[in-house]
């Protein structure tokens, strides 16, 4: 496995496959080399969060930093910073779509 293949808490990834299929979540913990546990803080909260097959998921580059610090401060995150790191990484690919003319 390469590097972006290796799944890293706080990497925001988007659901390829399941009834969430397009939409984006962020790595909270990562169990094995095969699944990893993620959260969206809105319909997939930090307390019950989704076991994922990385086969079922898109890596994406985004590491939230926020996402990452409190995860090892406290071994917790907000559902309130999952919902922002998610949100200011949506926004960023729509401006840069519209930059491009997309």
């Amino acid at each position: 496995m390469d590097s972006v293949n290796i799944p890293q808490l706080g990497q925001i990834v988007r659901i390829v496959r399941g009834k969430d299929s397009g939409k984006y979540a962020v790595i909270i913990n990562v169990e094995d080399q095969r699944f990893v546990w993620i959260a969206d803080g809105d319909k997939r909260k930090f307390d019950h969060p989704k076991k994922k097959n990385l086969a079922h998921l898109e890596l994406l580059q985004a590491i939230s930093s926020e996402v990452v610090e409190s995860l090892q401060d406290s071994g917790r995150v907000t559902n309130g910073k999952l919902r922002f790191a998610l949100f200011k990484y949506v926004d960023q690919l729509q401006s840069e779509a519209q930059e491009k003319g997309e």
